[in-house]
């Protein structure tokens, strides 16, 4: 483990889990590395390029939030769904803290912003919270659902302050993006990703799990259900308090190996699985940038695979070198907040090269829980109920096995579970719609390794 400290910035730690030890020939090394950020949040540090703290521990108007709602015509059926949204938007813009830029987009099959509605970000103070309450009050449900357009405009408010860092944005919708291609989505959220982060949220259950988790995932948020439009306002209030308590943006795990090394997988496992593989950019010889987006008090836990020459008994080697760096915006050089190694061992000793580490253990099987549900739920959805069953049940012995409460007990409303251990389970008879994409929707959180 690694620790250089930054003035004015979270302290950030990483430490290396893994066994080192691989037998005469084998090439793969596998790590956890876990990210923790202290001293962020309220409680201190400062954005990137920030200079001045302000009295929550970092200048407030580095900071700026978009809120994106659904307003297209099915958010009136029924009425309950607008009128949540409208108070969860009121309870979002309340958490809002003094001098954080902010604005409300009404989304439809186009989208408008409508505070303060004159295409730019307000500054958030007792004032324009007010008056931004009162603009929702006027909102109504009428039209259809292009989500893209949300995220354009989303995209284009928060450039019009290019000297604020950290960018997040919150998604309500309650439908599908039926007003817009697959590919106009896809290049939407592809023109604004790395722009800002987002939180998507579905309210009842007649939107796609894949579509906002496609959205979630690029732009590096969370996706989850609200099945009911009561539950709206604690989960917004949540979500913005979650923003507000972020301190720093744009961090990146750069990962480095040596010749003819090669890094095969990079997936964040905690707190929920997501694949960052794909999104290497390289960050010179050797090494490339996996982004983290933003951080505040939090810890975070990534596996790391690495392909490796193969060597002899007896050779040793630095396999990795993981860093979390704060990408350099005008040409200077990345500032290295933390970094830890990953090593390989060749050894003859049995016991030291079969024993496989607690933590890549643990989550190897949190992101085979994960493929095992969405796998079970889309074979049920197609009709091959004897996959879903052996999916589902697979799902259910890794819940048990790994601890994983939470997704155990979603798992007991769609299967009734007849061993635990061995993973026996039926499909339980007329599964309602909000427990089927509740299990979805919440497939990928996972839970920390026990101590």
């Amino acid at each position: 483990m690694a620790t250089l400290a930054k003035p004015n910035l979270p302290r950030f730690d990483v430490e290396i889990f893994q066994n080192e030890f691989l037998a005469d020939g084998a090439r793969e090394v596998n790590a956890i590395v876990t990210v923790t950020a202290t001293g962020g949040g309220t409680s201190g540090g400062r954005p990137l390029g920030v200079a001045d703290a302000g009295p929550f521990g970092a200048d407030a108007q580095s900071a700026a939030v978009v809120i994106m709602v659904d307003c297209s015509g099915s958010m009136d059926y029924p009425a309950s769904k607008m009128r949540g949204a409208r108070e969860a938007t009121a309870a979002a813009i309340d958490t809002v803290r003094d001098g954080v830029a902010f604005a409300v987009v009404a989304g439809t099959h186009e989208a408008r912003d409508v505070f303060p509605g004159d295409g730019t970000l307000a500054i958030a103070s007792p004032d324009t919270r007010s008056r931004a309450k009162e603009a929702l009050r006027r909102l109504t449900a009428a039209g259809g659902t292009a989500m893209g357009t949300w995220l354009t405009k989303a995209d284009q408010l928060s450039q019009t302050r290019p000297d604020i860092a950290i960018r997040h944005a919150i998604l309500l919708t309650d439908g599908n993006n039926e007003h817009q291609s697959a590919t106009e989505l896809e290049r939407a959220i592809e023109l604004v990703t790395g722009h800002f982060t987002a939180d998507c949220r579905g309210v009842g259950t007649d939107w796609r799990v894949d579509e906002l988790r496609k959205i979630s995932s690029a732009l590096l948020g969370t996706v989850d259900i609200v099945a009911e439009p009561a539950g709206l306002a604690d989960d917004f209030r949540s979500m913005m308090t979650g923003a507000m308590g972020k301190q720093v943006a744009d961090v990146a795990l750069r990962i480095w190996t040596p010749a003819n090394a090669v890094v095969r997988f990079v997936k964040q496992v905690a707190p929920s699985v997501e694949d960052l593989t794909g999104r290497r950019t390289e960050a010179g010889p050797r090494a490339g940038d996996y982004p983290t987006g933003s951080w505040g008090d939090e810890s975070r836990d990534y596996h790391v695979c690495v392909e490796v020459p193969a060597a002899a008994v007896g050779n040793e080697m630095l396999a990795a070198r993981v860093s979390l760096v704060l990408p350099p915006r005008t040409g200077a050089t990345a500032e290295v907040l933390s970094q830890g190694l990953v090593k390989a061992v060749w050894t003859d000793d049995l016991a030291s090269s079969t024993r496989i580490s607690p933590q890549v253990a643990h989550y190897t099987g949190q992101a085979e829980l994960a493929s095992s549900i969405q796998e079970g739920l889309e074979a049920h959805r197609a009709g091959d109920v004897d996959r879903a069953t052996a999916k589902l049940g697979a799902a259910v012995r890794i819940a048990h096995a790994t601890g994983n409460e939470g997704t155990f007990r979603l798992l007991q409303k769609v299967v009734d579970v007849v061993d635990p251990k061995e993973g026996t389970v039926r499909f339980r008879k007329n599964v309602s719609e909000a427990d089927s994409m509740t299990l979805e929707t919440r497939s990928t959180k996972t839970v920390r390794v026990k101590k």
